[in-house]
């Protein structure tokens, strides 16, 4: 989703303002801009496509000036160009915006009938004559911010320049993130951290409906018309921890991070010396819940989906999982004295955040697995659980789900300790099994020759499927998903069972079909499934462990043998070899691993 970033400063802002959004790219965009104030006006340049567009550009039209915004844009209203390129401006403003005005239509008519030209297709700038036409009946920018805030419907995070006046920047938000940063005599308005770690290591998050006056030594937040204190913290961010090192994209060093954001996840939530799980501490007890709900979108539904697995066999608690951009549109009932789980990396996942929304107002205790603790969705749980990935900067998500099903089974382990579903043994084993986990995610990691071989064949398919059975169906469709996204072949994700229920039509000699398979209670079920394909002259890729590559490695068109594990862990390990399958395919093919097409990394509107 779209990037901000904006700097009240004291020095030319330009470069810095294009560094900030060089850290935005992972959040994906069509287009780019900056807008700065050169002796008290607003000059731009923009440009269509990648962020060297607006480099080139740049070095061509320089553009001085110590204040000034820049944006990163994902097209929502209005096609992707020059002219629909943020910032919006007219002879008094200069907007950056991330999200939707929902009411744009009906402003711009009114905006029309008051003799204003509109310049461009796009929602925001319905924002930018708002404010123009407060601004030219004499109000100061602040009272203009006041009296367009209650106009606007929607999602947004809006950060305003104003002509004339190089001592001030204001931003607003609702339902989109917004950041403050605080530096020595600047003054910071970010998307998040990450555009401002290079600046700064202060900042203050705006909650919903702030609204913050920016000058150079100051930030003054108000919220329904009064001044409001938003507390200033130090972010463990840094500009460092944001490069890609010596690998080729971020995509790869965040795979190759697997083992440690796993440790560092792990550290947090088991007791090794007791050989027990450490969990945190909860608003509620396990025991008294009757009935948990777990939501998210993308990648995380699907660790939510294999959440749903471990507590239901560990802790013998009913679950229900459900798409966040769904769920609150069916009213579903809920139980009172239930608990809803949001599972997001960014913990600003619009659809997500709406069902937690929706959750709450049913009387459910929040509980949040984030990987951002200072995010939306974190501010707004009773309880929040982080994952300890670290940044994830590739917008496909890969180090940040391992972690988040780490979280998943520690929690599913307590639970059935609480509930007395689960013994102490079986506890120590699983213990045990998850303390081992990084160093076999290591030997994963040093198969990449092996999966490069099978990328490069399944590269040449137009169609793949994914089948697995148990845990491993939620694999499947995450292995399905990175492929689609990152080398846009198609593939889906089955359980394996539903193979003779339709998808078996599909199985063909130019059909490769990736079969994900540990050895555990369903191997004989899986292994029919196979067959099946093998019958009927399929390509059956098999990702198993020496036991499942003893008994069908023989028939596949190709292999890989993965670290022998406990079956309850396996889909934590198995997650990674269908990562690096598509990302050597997408590798092979050349397409833009680390910013898919049309994709963003944190989907802040519906």
């Amino acid at each position: 989703m779209c990037g901000i970033i904006g700097i009240v400063g004291i020095n030319p802002v330009t470069p810095r303002l294009v560094e900030g959004l060089r850290r935005l790219e992972y959040r994906g965009y069509d287009s780019s801009g900056v807008a700065t104030l050169i002796n008290g006006h607003i000059d731009r340049r923009r440009a269509e496509g990648k962020l060297t567009n607006l480099e080139a550009r740049l070095g061509l039209e320089p553009l001085a000036g110590t204040t000034g915004i820049a944006h990163t844009r994902w097209a929502t209203h209005g096609g992707v160009s020059e002219r629909n390129a943020h910032p919006i401006a007219t002879d008094r403003v200069a907007v950056v915006h991330n999200g939707i005005i929902e009411n744009h239509r009906e402003l711009k008519a009114e905006l029309v009938a008051e003799g204003r030209r509109f310049d461009s297709d796009t929602d925001t700038e319905a924002v930018a004559q708002l404010l123009t036409s407060f601004l030219e009946r004499q109000m100061s920018p602040e009272e203009a911010m006041a009296a367009t805030m209650a106009r606007l419907k929607g999602a947004f995070a809006l950060v305003c320049l104003f002509a004339g006046r190089h001592d001030l920047l204001i931003g607003a938000r609702r339902n989109c993130p917004l950041a403050v940063g605080y530096g020595e005599g600047e003054m910071y308005l970010g998307s998040d951290a990450l555009a401002l770690a290079p600046l700064t290591r202060r900042i203050a998050y705006l909650e919903e409906d702030d609204w913050v006056v920016l000058r150079h030594d100051e930030a003054r937040v108000f919220n329904a018309g009064k001044p409001v204190t938003r507390e200033i913290k130090t972010t463990a961010l840094s500009g460092a921890m944001i490069g890609k090192g010596n690998h080729r994209h971020f995509m790869l060093k965040e795979m190759h991070e697997h083992p440690e954001a796993v440790s560092a996840t792990l550290r947090s939530y088991l007791d090794p010396a007791a050989r027990a799980v450490s969990p945190p501490s909860l608003p509620f007890d396990w025991k008294d819940v009757p009935r948990l709900t777990i939501t998210a979108c993308g990648t995380a539904y699907y660790a939510a989906q294999i959440g749903k697995y471990w507590f239901e066999r560990l802790a013998r608690l009913p679950v229900e999982t459900d798409i966040g951009s769904e769920f609150r549109y069916r009213e579903a009932p809920m139980p009172a004295g239930g608990v809803c789980m949001a599972v997001s990396q960014s913990g600003e996942t619009a659809d997500t955040l709406a069902a937690l929304r929706y959750a709450r107002s049913q009387g459910q205790t929040i509980l949040s697995i984030v990987n951002v603790k200072e995010s939306a969705m974190a501010r707004e749980s009773d309880v929040i659980v982080p994952t300890h990935a670290g940044p994830e900067i590739s917008v496909a998500s890969t180090k940040a789900f391992t972690a988040q099903l780490v979280v998943l089974l520690t929690l599913a382990i307590s639970a059935g300790r609480a509930r007395g579903t689960l013994s102490a043994a079986r506890e120590a084993e699983l213990v045990d099994a998850l303390i081992e986990l990084p160093s076999r995610l290591a030997e994963v990691l040093g198969s990449h020759e092996a999966i490069v071989a099978i990328a490069n064949k399944v590269a040449e398919a137009r169609d793949v499927l994914y089948l697995g059975r148990g845990t491993s169906y939620p694999i499947a469709l995450e292995g399905a998903l990175k492929l689609k996204e990152l080398s846009y072949i198609h593939a889906e994700g089955y359980p394996a069972g539903e193979l003779k229920h339709g998808p078996i039509a599909l199985i063909a000699e130019d059909v490769p079909v990736v079969f994900v398979a540990p050895t555990d209670e369903l191997a004989d079920k899986i292994a029919s499934a196979f067959e099946q394909v093998h019958a009927r002259g399929g390509k059956p890729i098999l990702f198993s462990d020496a036991a499942g590559i003893a008994r069908l490695g023989s028939k596949a068109f190709a292999s890989l043998c993965l670290p022998d594990v406990d079956p309850m862990v396996a889909p934590i390990l198995y997650a990674v070899p269908v990562q690096m399958l598509a990302y050597y395919a997408a590798l092979a093919k050349g397409t833009d691993i680390d910013q898919p097409r049309n994709l963003a990394k944190s989907v802040v509107v519906e």
